[in-house]
């Protein structure tokens, strides 16, 4: 099982976006205690009244995590998650080519349908719409990064006869899809490299729009379905599971270390492959703090 830091997101209307620390500082210090991979959510332009609630901002994760890829050199990349229906998805594929081009091939694609309605009109994005348009981005990413001449007729656009370079590193790059519902396991089996499940109570997923999972019983139980229904439809490589490890413990790593490795152990046994942390720190000095005391904790000494 790998772990994979999420940069702290700063909650509310206060404070700046960077407050967990510099970016670049922040990357190298997950690097160096050993973590396997830097994620970054996105709400390009998230409502007032969600900020007020706890909500919070976000940098522009292809941008964010292009830069990081350049200050760190074995990092996986991860958006977690980009929003596939905001784009057009030629646009998604070029971000998403051109980062996997420049890292060397170290970027994992996650993508959700969205959630948040203030967003979708924003953009001018029919919310209705957004099941449709995730799985158009499905189809065209693929044809887009093979680097041949394709067409393609979208709900809005007409591509006909086009190309696109460069040509990702990864063939393919590994798209991983959030989100609970069977829909969306079905779109894992058949089309994705990975499946980022939701926890984090039903609060949580009824604001997310997505079916609450349960208990660590539940998603062993829906790892193994999927892991089924993808070798059903003739898959042979391995299907990614990401969960958010989210016991409030873990901001202290050395505290009760023991626990958290006996909770990790049944997350593992579970079937999950990845695991994403994050820290809920507010200032450089403790973020770097948390990195440290998780990778000697975990990582390095520990695992």
């Amino acid at each position: 099982m790998r772990f994979i830091y999420h940069y702290p997101e700063t909650g509310g209307l206060d404070g700046d976006v960077l407050d967990a620390g510099p970016l670049r500082d922040v990357a190298v210090a997950a690097e160096r205690a050993g973590f396997d991979g830097l994620s970054l959510s996105e709400h390009p332009v998230p409502g007032a009244r969600w900020l007020a609630a706890g909500g919070h901002q976000t940098l522009d994760p292809f941008v964010a995590l292009a830069y990081a890829a350049g200050a760190t050199d074995r990092l996986r990349l991860l958006t977690h998650l980009a929003v596939a229906p905001y784009r057009n998805p030629f646009l998604l594929a070029k971000a998403a080519a051109t980062l996997d081009k420049l890292s060397g091939g170290r970027l994992t694609l996650g993508l959700g349908t969205g959630y948040q309605k203030s967003e979708f009109h924003a953009l001018g994005v029919d919310m209705d719409e957004r099941n449709a348009l995730f799985d158009e981005a499905l189809d065209v990413l693929p044809l887009h990064w093979s680097g041949e001449p394709f067409g393609y007729e979208g709900r809005h656009f007409s591509a006909r006869d086009v190309i696109a370079r460069p040509r990702p590193v990864q063939d393919p790059i590994p798209i991983w899809i959030g989100g609970n519902s069977r829909l969306s396991r079905r779109r894992v089996a058949e089309r994705a490299q990975g499946w980022m499940p939701m926890n984090g109570g039903a609060q949580l997923s009824a604001t997310a729009r997505t079916p609450a999972l349960g208990s660590l019983d539940d998603l062993a139980a829906a790892i193994a379905e999927l892991r089924e229904a993808a070798a059903a439809n003739g898959r042979t490589d391995r299907i990614d599971v990401l969960h958010s490890y989210q016991d409030a413990g873990i901001a202290t790593p050395a505290a009760e270390a023991d626990r958290h490795r006996e909770a990790l152990a049944e997350i593992e046994k579970a079937g999950v492959t990845w695991v994403v942390v994050s820290s809920g720190t507010g200032s450089p000095a403790a973020t770097l703090e948390f990195l440290e005391a998780f990778g000697a904790t975990y990582l390095r000494d520990g695992r």
